[in-house]
């Protein structure tokens, strides 16, 4: 079984509702209080740059809730300018936007796994996945 909730992220208050969500989320597929930060913090990250580089965009959160495995995806999605280089965007202190480089390799390395596909022009998909233990 699975539900599904779409939030578009256009402005700041708009990653303030996706990490609520998040949580809201992670919470009912039982995810513990610090599984739940955490998974609030990477949203946080991804939305402040769909904010940020693409100025809109949505973030997809599904709840996998089968037998066997209980967890939650999330994609982010925009249409923004894209990365031309992906493996330099995910390396600890790099960013184009002067701050302190923490975004991508942040929500990558607190996630239980993270895809990233972008082509230059057209924008990104992040997608990333938790899975209650």
């Amino acid at each position: 079984m699975s539900s599904e909730l779409q939030v578009a992220i256009e402005r700041e208050a708009d990653i303030v509702t996706a990490r609520q969500k998040s949580r809201e989320l992670a919470a009912s597929v039982g995810f513990s209080s610090t599984d739940q930060t955490i998974i609030a913090l990477a949203v946080s990250e991804i939305a402040r740059n769909i904010v940020s580089y693409a100025q809109r965009g949505e973030i997809g959160f599904t709840v996998h809730a089968g037998p066997a495995r209980r967890g939650l995806e999330i994609v982010a999605r925009d249409q923004g300018p894209g990365i031309a280089n992906i493996d330099l965007a995910m390396r600890d202190g790099y960013s184009t936007a002067r701050s302190l480089g923490m975004g991508l390799p942040g929500a990558r390395r607190v996630m239980d796994e993270f895809e990233i596909a972008s082509s230059v022009g057209q924008g990104t998909v992040i997608t990333m996945r938790k899975w209650l233990r």
